[in-house]
Protein backbone atom coordinates (compact mmCIF):
# COMPACT_ATOMS: atom_id res chain seq x y z
CA UNK A 1 0.00 0.00 0.00
CA UNK A 2 1.99 3.32 -1.24
CA UNK A 3 2.39 5.92 1.27
CA UNK A 4 -0.02 9.29 0.75
CA UNK A 5 1.94 11.96 -0.90
CA UNK A 6 1.46 15.63 0.83
CA UNK A 7 -0.54 18.17 -0.62
CA UNK A 8 0.99 20.65 -2.80
CA UNK A 9 0.69 23.49 -0.74
CA UNK A 10 2.14 21.53 2.23
CA UNK A 11 4.81 20.98 -0.34
CA UNK A 12 4.77 24.54 -1.01
CA UNK A 13 4.77 25.80 2.81
CA UNK A 14 7.51 23.37 4.05
CA UNK A 15 10.02 22.92 1.32
CA UNK A 16 13.63 22.48 1.68
CA UNK A 17 13.85 26.00 0.46
CA UNK A 18 12.33 29.55 0.48
CA UNK A 19 9.85 30.14 -2.29
CA UNK A 20 8.28 34.06 -3.04
CA UNK A 21 6.11 34.92 -5.32
CA UNK A 22 6.17 39.26 -5.63
CA UNK A 23 4.86 41.49 -8.16
CA UNK A 24 7.52 43.02 -10.91
CA UNK A 25 8.06 45.80 -8.76
CA UNK A 26 9.47 42.92 -5.66
CA UNK A 27 5.89 43.40 -3.57
CA UNK A 28 5.85 40.02 -2.13
CA UNK A 29 2.54 38.27 -2.71
CA UNK A 30 3.27 34.91 -1.26
CA UNK A 31 5.77 33.56 0.52
CA UNK A 32 6.37 29.91 2.43
CA UNK A 33 7.09 29.27 6.26
CA UNK A 34 10.88 27.84 5.44
CA UNK A 35 11.78 31.23 4.23
CA UNK A 36 9.30 33.20 6.85
CA UNK A 37 11.74 30.85 9.53
CA UNK A 38 14.90 31.93 8.22
CA UNK A 39 14.33 36.00 8.17
CA UNK A 40 12.47 36.15 11.17
CA UNK A 41 9.40 37.85 10.13
CA UNK A 42 5.95 36.24 10.45
CA UNK A 43 4.08 36.05 6.94
CA UNK A 44 1.39 38.93 7.65
CA UNK A 45 4.50 40.87 8.03
CA UNK A 46 6.19 40.54 4.82
CA UNK A 47 3.05 39.57 1.86
CA UNK A 48 2.07 43.50 0.79
CA UNK A 49 4.10 44.78 3.25
CA UNK A 50 7.40 44.42 2.07
CA UNK A 51 9.04 44.13 -1.20
CA UNK A 52 12.05 41.32 -1.66
CA UNK A 53 14.59 44.38 -1.97
CA UNK A 54 13.88 45.36 0.86
CA UNK A 55 15.66 42.39 2.89
CA UNK A 56 18.88 42.93 0.97
CA UNK A 57 21.99 45.26 2.41
CA UNK A 58 22.27 48.82 0.62
CA UNK A 59 24.67 46.55 -1.91
CA UNK A 60 21.95 43.84 -2.94
CA UNK A 61 19.41 46.75 -3.36
CA UNK A 62 21.61 48.56 -5.82
CA UNK A 63 22.20 45.55 -7.40
CA UNK A 64 19.04 44.46 -7.70
CA UNK A 65 17.79 47.69 -9.39
CA UNK A 66 21.07 47.81 -11.58
CA UNK A 67 21.15 44.10 -12.80
CA UNK A 68 18.28 41.42 -10.92
CA UNK A 69 15.25 43.61 -12.53
CA UNK A 70 16.52 44.56 -15.75
CA UNK A 71 17.71 41.12 -16.43
CA UNK A 72 14.48 39.72 -15.49
CA UNK A 73 12.72 41.86 -17.39
CA UNK A 74 15.08 40.99 -20.82
CA UNK A 75 15.58 37.46 -20.16
CA UNK A 76 12.85 36.12 -17.73
CA UNK A 77 15.34 34.40 -15.67
CA UNK A 78 18.58 34.67 -12.95
CA UNK A 79 20.08 31.66 -11.64
CA UNK A 80 22.16 31.22 -8.61
CA UNK A 81 22.46 35.15 -7.65
CA UNK A 82 23.71 36.21 -4.47
CA UNK A 83 22.43 38.37 -1.95
CA UNK A 84 22.98 38.52 1.68
CA UNK A 85 19.72 38.81 3.18
CA UNK A 86 18.98 40.91 6.46
CA UNK A 87 17.38 38.88 9.30
CA UNK A 88 14.53 40.54 11.17
CA UNK A 89 17.50 40.83 14.33
CA UNK A 90 19.84 42.72 11.14
CA UNK A 91 22.31 39.46 11.44
CA UNK A 92 23.37 39.06 7.27
CA UNK A 93 22.02 35.82 5.76
CA UNK A 94 24.27 34.50 2.80
CA UNK A 95 21.26 33.05 0.43
CA UNK A 96 21.46 31.88 -3.34
CA UNK A 97 18.44 33.19 -5.52
CA UNK A 98 16.88 31.62 -8.35
CA UNK A 99 14.11 33.81 -10.22
CA UNK A 100 11.64 33.37 -12.99
CA UNK A 101 8.79 35.67 -14.87
CA UNK A 102 6.02 33.89 -15.80
CA UNK A 103 2.88 35.48 -17.13
CA UNK A 104 -0.56 33.30 -15.88
CA UNK A 105 -4.01 34.99 -16.40
CA UNK A 106 -4.24 36.58 -13.10
CA UNK A 107 -0.90 38.74 -14.25
CA UNK A 108 2.71 38.61 -14.29
CA UNK A 109 4.57 37.81 -11.40
CA UNK A 110 8.01 36.71 -10.45
CA UNK A 111 8.48 33.46 -8.81
CA UNK A 112 11.72 33.33 -6.53
CA UNK A 113 12.97 30.32 -4.53
CA UNK A 114 16.28 30.88 -1.94
CA UNK A 115 18.70 28.62 -0.52
CA UNK A 116 20.74 29.40 2.30
CA UNK A 117 24.13 29.25 1.37
CA UNK A 118 26.04 29.68 4.72
CA UNK A 119 28.21 26.56 3.91
CA UNK A 120 29.41 28.14 0.69
CA UNK A 121 30.16 31.44 1.84
CA UNK A 122 32.07 29.69 4.35
CA UNK A 123 33.96 27.57 1.59
CA UNK A 124 34.37 30.73 -0.83
CA UNK A 125 36.16 32.45 2.34
CA UNK A 126 38.36 29.75 3.35
CA UNK A 127 39.07 29.89 -0.96
CA UNK A 128 39.49 33.50 -0.53
CA UNK A 129 42.31 33.19 2.36
CA UNK A 130 44.08 30.38 0.50
CA UNK A 131 44.18 32.40 -2.38
CA UNK A 132 45.97 35.50 -0.48
CA UNK A 133 47.98 32.82 1.35
CA UNK A 134 48.99 31.69 -2.14
CA UNK A 135 49.38 35.28 -3.64
CA UNK A 136 51.15 35.98 -0.42
CA UNK A 137 53.63 33.04 -0.67
CA UNK A 138 53.96 33.88 -4.54
CA UNK A 139 54.84 37.45 -4.14
CA UNK A 140 57.37 36.12 -1.47
CA UNK A 141 58.92 33.52 -4.34
CA UNK A 142 59.56 36.72 -6.38
CA UNK A 143 61.07 38.76 -3.88
CA UNK A 144 63.63 36.28 -3.35
CA UNK A 145 63.94 35.91 -7.34
CA UNK A 146 64.19 39.36 -7.42
CA UNK A 147 66.74 39.56 -4.62
CA UNK A 148 68.93 36.32 -5.99
CA UNK A 149 68.63 38.88 -9.06
CA UNK A 150 70.10 41.85 -7.15
CA UNK A 151 72.74 39.80 -5.14
CA UNK A 152 73.92 38.12 -8.57
CA UNK A 153 74.35 41.78 -10.00
CA UNK A 154 76.00 43.15 -7.71
CA UNK A 155 78.66 40.14 -7.59
CA UNK A 156 78.68 40.87 -11.41
CA UNK A 157 79.18 44.39 -10.70
CA UNK A 158 82.04 43.77 -8.25
CA UNK A 159 84.10 41.37 -10.53
CA UNK A 160 84.27 43.85 -13.18
CA UNK A 161 84.85 46.51 -10.74
CA UNK A 162 88.36 45.15 -8.95
CA UNK A 163 89.29 43.39 -12.26
CA UNK A 164 88.91 46.73 -14.22
CA UNK A 165 89.57 49.62 -11.89
CA UNK A 166 92.16 48.08 -9.74
CA UNK A 167 94.00 46.47 -12.71
CA UNK A 168 95.74 49.97 -13.63
CA UNK A 169 96.73 51.08 -9.92
CA UNK A 170 98.23 47.60 -9.27
CA UNK A 171 100.05 47.30 -12.78
CA UNK A 172 101.49 51.42 -12.26
CA UNK A 173 102.20 49.92 -8.98
CA UNK A 174 104.59 46.51 -10.67
CA UNK A 175 106.31 48.85 -13.40
CA UNK A 176 107.02 51.13 -10.51
CA UNK A 177 108.71 48.13 -8.66
CA UNK A 178 110.64 47.29 -11.78
CA UNK A 179 111.78 50.39 -12.53
CA UNK A 180 112.91 51.07 -9.36
CA UNK A 181 115.66 48.76 -9.44
CA UNK A 182 117.29 50.39 -13.15
CA UNK A 183 116.70 54.09 -12.00
CA UNK A 184 118.34 56.46 -9.13
CA UNK A 185 118.19 59.94 -8.34
CA UNK A 186 115.51 62.39 -8.89
CA UNK A 187 113.99 59.62 -11.57
CA UNK A 188 113.31 57.41 -8.42
CA UNK A 189 112.22 60.16 -6.26
CA UNK A 190 109.47 60.51 -9.19
CA UNK A 191 108.75 56.59 -9.67
CA UNK A 192 108.38 56.53 -6.34
CA UNK A 193 105.54 59.11 -6.32
CA UNK A 194 103.27 57.11 -9.06
CA UNK A 195 103.88 54.06 -7.14
CA UNK A 196 102.64 56.22 -3.87
CA UNK A 197 99.78 57.23 -5.78
CA UNK A 198 98.75 54.35 -7.49
CA UNK A 199 98.85 52.21 -4.26
CA UNK A 200 96.55 55.02 -2.30
CA UNK A 201 94.51 54.83 -4.89
CA UNK A 202 94.02 51.48 -5.09
CA UNK A 203 93.83 51.22 -1.22
CA UNK A 204 90.37 54.52 -1.97
CA UNK A 205 88.83 51.62 -4.01
CA UNK A 206 89.03 48.42 -1.73
CA UNK A 207 87.89 51.32 1.10
CA UNK A 208 85.03 52.39 -1.14
CA UNK A 209 84.50 48.51 -2.54
CA UNK A 210 84.46 47.48 1.57
CA UNK A 211 81.81 49.87 2.29
CA UNK A 212 79.69 49.53 -0.35
CA UNK A 213 79.21 45.83 0.26
CA UNK A 214 78.50 46.72 4.14
CA UNK A 215 75.69 49.39 2.39
CA UNK A 216 73.97 46.90 0.00
CA UNK A 217 74.17 43.52 2.31
CA UNK A 218 74.63 44.82 5.99
CA UNK A 219 72.09 46.92 8.45
CA UNK A 220 73.77 50.30 6.49
CA UNK A 221 76.97 52.05 6.33
CA UNK A 222 78.41 52.09 9.91
CA UNK A 223 79.21 55.33 11.89
CA UNK A 224 80.53 55.90 15.21
CA UNK A 225 78.61 59.33 16.29
CA UNK A 226 80.34 61.22 19.38
CA UNK A 227 80.95 65.19 20.28
CA UNK A 228 83.06 66.35 17.95
CA UNK A 229 83.68 70.16 15.77
CA UNK A 230 81.99 70.59 12.45
CA UNK A 231 84.53 73.25 11.43
CA UNK A 232 87.26 71.54 13.02
CA UNK A 233 86.84 68.31 10.69
CA UNK A 234 86.27 70.52 7.47
CA UNK A 235 89.15 72.61 8.05
CA UNK A 236 91.06 69.59 8.62
CA UNK A 237 89.81 67.50 5.86
CA UNK A 238 90.57 70.55 3.37
CA UNK A 239 94.05 70.68 4.64
CA UNK A 240 94.75 67.26 3.23
CA UNK A 241 92.74 67.59 -0.14
CA UNK A 242 95.15 70.91 -0.64
CA UNK A 243 98.09 68.42 -0.30
CA UNK A 244 96.41 66.01 -2.95
CA UNK A 245 94.98 68.74 -5.24
CA UNK A 246 97.83 71.57 -5.33
CA UNK A 247 96.59 73.16 -8.60
CA UNK A 248 93.21 73.50 -6.86
CA UNK A 249 92.55 76.55 -4.52
CA UNK A 250 89.79 74.97 -2.17
CA UNK A 251 88.08 77.59 -0.23
CA UNK A 252 86.32 77.00 3.45
CA UNK A 253 83.52 79.53 4.76
CA UNK A 254 82.32 78.99 8.48
CA UNK A 255 79.09 79.82 10.16
CA UNK A 256 78.10 79.28 13.36
CA UNK A 257 79.00 77.54 16.21
CA UNK A 258 81.10 73.71 15.02
CA UNK A 259 79.52 71.49 18.19
CA UNK A 260 77.94 68.54 16.96
CA UNK A 261 77.35 64.78 17.32
CA UNK A 262 79.12 63.02 14.34
CA UNK A 263 81.31 60.60 13.04
CA UNK A 264 84.33 62.63 12.75
CA UNK A 265 85.99 60.21 10.17
CA UNK A 266 82.55 59.62 8.31
CA UNK A 267 82.08 63.38 7.66
CA UNK A 268 86.02 64.07 6.55
CA UNK A 269 85.34 61.23 4.10
CA UNK A 270 82.22 63.00 2.89
CA UNK A 271 83.67 66.36 2.53
CA UNK A 272 86.62 64.22 0.56
CA UNK A 273 84.78 62.61 -2.49
CA UNK A 274 82.67 65.75 -2.73
CA UNK A 275 85.85 67.97 -2.99
CA UNK A 276 87.22 65.28 -4.88
CA UNK A 277 84.19 64.75 -7.55
CA UNK A 278 84.58 69.15 -7.89
CA UNK A 279 88.02 68.90 -9.05
CA UNK A 280 87.18 65.93 -11.10
CA UNK A 281 84.47 67.99 -12.88
CA UNK A 282 85.25 71.61 -12.14
CA UNK A 283 86.50 73.78 -14.72
CA UNK A 284 90.90 73.85 -14.56
CA UNK A 285 91.56 77.23 -12.41
CA UNK A 286 88.65 77.96 -10.75
CA UNK A 287 88.10 77.15 -6.33
CA UNK A 288 86.17 74.74 -5.03
CA UNK A 289 84.34 76.54 -2.04
CA UNK A 290 83.44 74.00 1.05
CA UNK A 291 81.01 75.71 3.51
CA UNK A 292 80.37 74.30 6.78
CA UNK A 293 77.68 75.58 9.00
CA UNK A 294 75.48 74.85 12.61
CA UNK A 295 72.13 76.67 12.72
CA UNK A 296 70.51 75.68 15.75
CA UNK A 297 69.27 72.41 15.50
CA UNK A 298 70.36 71.84 11.75
CA UNK A 299 74.31 70.85 10.40
CA UNK A 300 75.05 71.94 6.82
CA UNK A 301 77.74 71.57 4.92
CA UNK A 302 78.08 72.61 1.23
CA UNK A 303 80.30 72.04 -1.54
CA UNK A 304 80.20 74.16 -4.92
CA UNK A 305 82.15 73.82 -8.02
CA UNK A 306 82.11 75.76 -11.03
CA UNK A 307 82.24 73.57 -14.37
CA UNK A 308 79.55 72.04 -16.93
CA UNK A 309 76.32 71.69 -15.34
CA UNK A 310 75.08 67.50 -14.35
CA UNK A 311 72.85 66.67 -17.29
CA UNK A 312 69.00 66.40 -15.78
CA UNK A 313 68.67 62.63 -16.34
CA UNK A 314 71.72 62.14 -14.69
CA UNK A 315 71.27 64.53 -11.83
CA UNK A 316 68.31 61.87 -10.68
CA UNK A 317 70.53 59.25 -10.08
CA UNK A 318 73.81 60.44 -9.69
CA UNK A 319 74.15 58.82 -5.69
CA UNK A 320 72.95 55.70 -7.18
CA UNK A 321 76.11 53.19 -7.22
CA UNK A 322 77.97 53.06 -10.19
CA UNK A 323 77.16 56.11 -11.99
CA UNK A 324 80.08 57.41 -13.38
CA UNK A 325 79.40 61.46 -14.38
CA UNK A 326 82.29 61.42 -16.96
CA UNK A 327 81.64 61.04 -20.39
CA UNK A 328 83.53 58.63 -22.74
CA UNK A 329 87.14 59.40 -22.90
CA UNK A 330 87.00 62.05 -20.21
CA UNK A 331 89.95 61.85 -17.66
CA UNK A 332 88.16 62.28 -14.40
CA UNK A 333 87.21 58.57 -14.05
CA UNK A 334 86.44 57.12 -10.68
CA UNK A 335 84.55 53.44 -9.75
CA UNK A 336 81.30 54.72 -9.50
CA UNK A 337 80.36 54.43 -5.71
CA UNK A 338 82.00 57.83 -3.90
CA UNK A 339 78.39 60.29 -4.16
CA UNK A 340 76.56 56.46 -3.37
CA UNK A 341 78.75 56.44 -0.16
CA UNK A 342 78.29 60.01 0.27
CA UNK A 343 74.12 59.35 0.46
CA UNK A 344 74.95 56.61 2.52
CA UNK A 345 76.91 58.38 5.21
CA UNK A 346 74.53 61.23 4.97
CA UNK A 347 71.49 58.81 5.79
CA UNK A 348 73.39 57.16 8.51
CA UNK A 349 73.75 60.85 10.56
CA UNK A 350 69.79 60.70 10.14
CA UNK A 351 70.53 63.65 7.36
CA UNK A 352 70.11 64.14 3.45
CA UNK A 353 71.92 64.73 0.25
CA UNK A 354 70.61 67.56 -1.92
CA UNK A 355 72.39 68.48 -5.70
CA UNK A 356 71.81 71.71 -8.09
CA UNK A 357 73.80 72.25 -11.10
CA UNK A 358 73.54 75.09 -13.41
CA UNK A 359 75.61 76.72 -16.34
CA UNK A 360 74.83 80.06 -14.16
CA UNK A 361 75.21 78.44 -10.34
CA UNK A 362 77.76 75.82 -10.95
CA UNK A 363 77.25 72.44 -9.06
CA UNK A 364 76.07 72.27 -5.51
CA UNK A 365 76.15 69.56 -3.08
CA UNK A 366 74.17 69.93 -0.05
CA UNK A 367 74.22 67.80 3.37
CA UNK A 368 71.87 68.36 6.52
CA UNK A 369 71.52 66.49 9.29
CA UNK A 370 70.56 66.86 12.79
CA UNK A 371 73.59 68.20 15.27
CA UNK A 372 72.37 65.81 17.68
CA UNK A 373 71.34 62.48 16.25
CA UNK A 374 72.32 59.69 17.73
CA UNK A 375 71.79 56.49 15.37
CA UNK A 376 70.51 53.54 16.70
CA UNK A 377 71.97 50.34 17.07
Amino acid sequence: MSQPLPEPADLFEEAPCGLLVTALDGTILKVNATFCGWVGFAREELVGLKRVQDLFTMGGRIFHQTHWAPALQLQGSLAEVKFEVRHRDGQGIPMILNARRRKREEGEFDEIAAFVAEDRNRYERELMSARKKADALLQAERDTQHLLRDRALFAEQMVGIVSHDLRNPLSAILMGIQLLGRTEGERQVRVLGHVRNSAERAQRLIEELLDFTQSRIGQGLSVKPGATDLHAIAAQAIDELMLAYPATRIVHLQSGPGACIADTDRLAQLIGNLVSNAVAYGHRGTPVTVRSQIDGPKATVVVHNEGDPIPPDMLATVFEPMVRGATEGSSARSVGLGLFIVNEIAKAHGGAMEVTSSSVGGTVFTLQFPTHHQRAE
